[in-house]
């Protein structure tokens, strides 16, 4: 694909409509991020437990669907994939504010449209990620990642910034409605791209078992990406500990209001955005391999200003922290995407996404209930001291890996495993 400017892959019409339909749908997801668990910690007043247990709901699709969602994404074109999860996840989400206005909003209520929302949510990603070595090209993968990178962090800034007087104004439950039609807009521009992938072939005999068994083997064969996942799973089990009690951290311990935590969250998605810009060149400098490691090292440790903060100036000096978190993340996420999107033959892309999924965020409803469980035990601040303390930590299988020295992506596919 020819990059005729500076702006790169974003005068490609296709790829511009990606990015668009990625600002839509990601503000919507920034806004659910803040809204849902303010519908429980403010309009039903759940306690530690229940915000740890809808945390764990959240993501409890990629438990039961992670595997097998690659091996059917794998069958389908994923660009329509993505439309029909888009449309169907805003469906979803109006369940909310319709059950509040019916007076029959309960905690076990958000459970239930957590868990489809998050069904839902693996089958978009597992088709998203695949969907863009078709789109761009393996060449451009770097610079693909980092441009969606960017608006994702975009959207982290902007989504709290109108989430938090939203939420003032009409409610956390309302509030979703802006987010169903994010995701609206999502699905209706992913509709106009006009490259679209051929069918795939349908197998003479397929055999659900056997192309998961393919994709996992070919995952966890791969040192390199199997270093990877298991970061990840190490990373996000206790990103999500330290997340589930944030929120209860800001809004009881410091007695901050909705609109002061939106801000909060909204610097965390200037650091986002910030490595999301920096990441191509910080890769390059660093080592596309080596960068993995160094950015979490560098900035998880910086995540203990938030528990040792006070009510008052020092909350929004520990907000630093988040910012680094944010920024280190989006490095790391941007170098790990590419080298697994260039690792991997094209026909196992779904199944070796879903795979790095399964096993990265697997850990994800643990997490959540590992929060609320440490949150009724030892309080708030000190769950997010162990989640620092685990973020840290994650560095250590991409540190023993031969990601330690690598400075540039393979060249070339692995070599795929005898079936």
């Amino acid at each position: 694909m020819p990059k005729p400017s500076r702006l790169g892959l974003l005068c490609d019409r296709d790829f511009g409509r990606l990015f668009a339909a990625t600002a839509l749908g990601q503000l919507g997801d920034r806004i659910i991020f803040l809204a849902l668990p303010l519908v429980a910690v403010a309009a039903l007043h759940a306690d530690e437990f229940q915000v740890g247990l809808l945390t764990a709901m959240t993501a409890t699709g990629s438990l039961l669907v992670g595997l097998p969602a690659g091996a059917w994404v794998d069958r389908m074109r994923k660009r329509s994939v993505m439309i029909c999860t888009d449309l169907t996840r805003a469906l979803v989400l109006l369940a909310i504010p319709v059950a509040w206005w019916a007076d029959a909003l309960t905690v076990w209520w958000l459970y239930a449209v957590a868990l489809v929302h998050g069904v839902l949510t693996v089958f978009f990603d597992v088709a998203y990620v695949s969907y863009l070595p078709h789109l761009v090209g393996r060449r451009n993968l770097v610079e693909g990642n980092s441009k969606l990178s960017a608006i994702r962090s975009a959207t982290s800034i902007s989504g709290p910034t109108v989430a938090g007087p939203l939420i003032g104004l009409i409610g956390a439950p309302a509030t979703l409605l802006v987010s169903s039609a994010g995701m609206v807009m999502s699905g209706l521009l992913a509709v106009t791209i006009r490259k679209r992938e051929q069918k795939p072939e349908p197998s003479e005999h397929p055999q659900l078992a056997r192309e998961i068994r393919e994709g996992l083997k070919f995952a966890v064969a791969n040192h390199i990406l199997r270093a990877i996942m298991l970061g990840d799973a190490i990373f996000n089990l206790f990103l999500v500990v330290y997340q589930t009690m944030l929120l209860v951290f800001l809004e009881r311990e410091m007695g901050l209001q909705s609109f002061a935590i939106g801000l909060m969250l909204s610097g965390m998605g200037c650091g986002a955005l910030l490595g999301s810009l920096l990441a191509t060149r910080v890769s390059k400098r660093v080592g596309r391999g080596r960068v993995i490691w160094l950015a979490s090292l560098a900035t998880c440790p910086l995540t203990v200003l938030m528990p040792m903060a006070r009510a008052g100036w020092s909350v929004y000096v520990a907000a630093i922290g988040l910012a680094a978190l944010s920024l280190g993340g989006v490095v790391r996420v941007v170098a790990q995407s590419s080298f697994q999107q260039a690792l991997t033959p094209d026909r196992l892309l779904g199944r070796v996404s879903a795979t790095a999924r399964f096993v990265a965020w697997g850990g994800i409803p643990l997490g959540g209930l590992l929060g609320g469980a440490l949150g009724s035990a030892f309080g708030s601040t000190g769950t997010l001291w162990i989640g620092a303390a685990g973020m840290t930590l994650s560095v250590l299988p991409n540190f023993l890996s031969p990601l330690r020295t690598m400075r540039a992506l393979p060249t070339e596919k692995a070599p795929e495993l005898a079936r």
